[in-house]
């Protein structure tokens, strides 16, 4: 299929050159050859929805609620898209995605989530398998705290209650990143050991087994139908 992805946004330029950007990895997790993508923070994106298939909304370091021109016109892109094309959230692209299509996101109280964290299936989609439950890094302080009207909640844990959330055959997104490979997610807790509670427990959780190529086939399958 034709996919591309809306970046909003990159990795820190001292961690690009070993893991590259997000559509690096993006492609690395669906293992595709090439892909598209669109500087959404400068202003870039797609003539119409219709130019592709599907989009894969990445991470970025801003807040969806930061009064940046580029946030309020990914908005109107994805209400424009959706039902025109597959959408896929990751982290800011899923709060994004909620904000844009009637929930709430907000700063949370609850501080970082960084490590591996544990989240169970809410509600079983067809894309994905008999699993009820997956391990997956995490990078966040923001929150879904309203679930968008029309929506199902996927994936949750006492952490974040709407890690993951559908709109039917039409939209999916998560909380937490299944593109994040361990070296790469430890990487990142480095730089922002600073500005966090438990760095090294963070950094410990990320030995353990992942289920990052379990979700990456719940987002292939949706991509695919």
């Amino acid at each position: 299929m034709r996919l591309a992805v809306l970046e909003t946004g990159r990795p820190p330029e001292a961690l690009v050159g070993r893991f590259g950007t997000y559509p690096d990895m993006y492609g690395r997790m669906l293992e595709l050859e090439a892909r598209p993508s669109y500087d959404v923070a400068a202003g870039e994106l797609p003539e119409r929805p219709e130019d592709h298939d599907g989009y894969i909304v990445s991470g970025s370091p801003a807040g969806v609620y930061d009064p940046l021109p580029w946030i309020g016109a990914l908005f109107g892109f994805l209400r424009e898209a959706r039902g025109k094309a597959k959408l896929v959230g990751i982290c800011f692209g899923h709060q994004a995605m909620a904000q844009a299509f009637g929930g709430s996101v907000t700063k949370s109280d609850r501080g970082w989530g960084v490590g591996l964290h544990d989240y169970s299936v809410a509600e079983r989609q067809p894309w994905m398998d008999g699993e009820t439950s997956v391990a997956i890094p995490a990078s966040h302080q923001d929150q879904v705290i309203a679930q968008p009207p029309g929506s199902v909640v996927t994936m949750a844990s006492a952490f974040t209650p709407y890690a993951g959330l559908a709109w039917g055959d039409e939209a999916i997104s998560f909380q937490f990143h299944p593109e994040f490979e361990p070296d790469y997610a430890k990487a990142l807790i480095e730089t922002r050991r600073g500005r966090l509670d438990d760095a090294d427990a963070a950094i410990a959780s990320l030995d353990r087994p992942n289920d990052n190529a379990r979700v990456a086939q719940w987002i292939a399958r949706f991509l695919k139908g």
